[in-house]
């Protein structure tokens, strides 16, 4: 065999076996995004721009424009408004600076929802 058909043929069944794992890969179920990660993802909630998380060890650089989320269930013993808040804080407070997840379809309801329970558990 020339060198040239046998390089030929190793580069095509390599291209294969990248091919076939790619394929695999991209049939692979993702992981499921939990509350925290969304919570600390600053492309959808993002929460520690504005909010400290005191009894959270990995919230780091978090801001202070909001209250600090912190004993949540006893801030909000309906955790369903806790959920509003999230959703739209401006029916609370008209003057909040709080972005209106929900309204503005920052968030999907489930994200809403993971969110919610994360920050309940706080």
């Amino acid at each position: 065999m020339r060198a040239g058909a046998s390089l030929f043929l190793t580069a095509s069944v390599v291209g294969m076996f990248v091919m076939a794992n790619s394929a695999v890969a991209a049939d692979a179920p993702k992981p499921e995004v939990t509350g925290k990660q969304i919570a600390f993802d600053k492309t959808k909630g993002n929460c520690l721009a504005c909010h400290a998380m005191p009894t959270v060890p990995d919230a780091e650089a978090a801001g202070t424009i909001g209250p600090p989320l912190i004993a949540m269930a006893a801030r909000f013993p309906d955790k369903a408004k806790l959920r509003a808040q999230i959703w739209d804080a401006t029916v609370a407070n008209p003057q909040t600076s709080m972005i209106p997840f929900g309204k503005h379809k920052v968030l999907t309801e489930q994200e809403i929802d993971k969110v919610t329970d994360y920050i309940y558990s706080l």
